[in-house]
């Protein structure tokens, strides 16, 4: 989405032109896609999104995914091109959303296994609850409680054993998490910090 702050995450990746974002492994490993061109907006760096789906990779086939502050969508793109089951992206900026489902479409990829909803993410979890395996959680730095947002998605928008992927300004220490939640794994590149966390398999 456009973001009216800086984006560590969204920073032009390593040797990649403004306005595409390269899959990086899987069955669309190489294809390029052209994403809109506004500040702020770029996919996530290679090398961080090849280390996140390095831990991933024993479980993201057949994973229901939410990619809920979707940008150009790379964290979700990623995820289907490596055998997700389903990525719902929701991204607050019409335009860019709708340069999404642009790119869903050059790759042949429809509902039901991709969605673009066009909200809020505040707004998003507000609505009925269905159970994802895995969450991106990848918001402007600074503009997002990850407390709260953890909150609000245990109320129904998780399944058990449920991981969640956190990124925020290398500076910023990994926030409070609820009670039982474990941090798999985290690790710091360039001006971000990630992490991968999970909610306990039963209450």
């Amino acid at each position: 989405m456009a973001r009216r702050a800086v984006r560590g995450s969204r920073g032009a990746a390593a040797g990649e032109p403004p306005g595409q974002v390269r899959i990086i492994g899987g069955a669309w490993r190489g294809r390029r896609l052209p994403v809109l061109v506004a500040p702020g907006l770029r996919p996530t760096p290679d090398r961080v999104r090849e280390t996140l789906f390095n831990w991933l990779a024993p479980v993201i086939p057949g994973m229901r995914c939410l990619d809920l502050y979707a940008g150009t969508g790379a964290l979700g793109l990623e995820a289907l091109s490596r055998g997700a089951a389903e990525v719902c992206f929701v991204e607050r900026q019409l335009p860019v959303a709708r340069a999404l489902e642009q790119a869903l479409a050059r790759l042949g990829c429809e509902s039901p296994r991709a969605s673009v909803v066009a909200a809020d993410a505040a707004r998003f979890l507000g609505g009925r609850p269905r159970p994802f395996d895995l969450v991106f959680l990848d918001p402007p730095f600074g503009e997002a409680d990850f407390g709260e947002l953890c909150t609000l998605l245990d109320g129904g928008w998780l399944a058990a054993g449920a991981r969640l992927y956190l990124e925020m300004a290398r500076d910023q220490p990994l926030p409070p998490l609820p009670p039982d939640w474990v941090v798999l794994r985290e690790k710091a590149a360039g001006q971000v910090r990630f992490a991968l966390v999970q909610r306990p398999a039963s209450p």
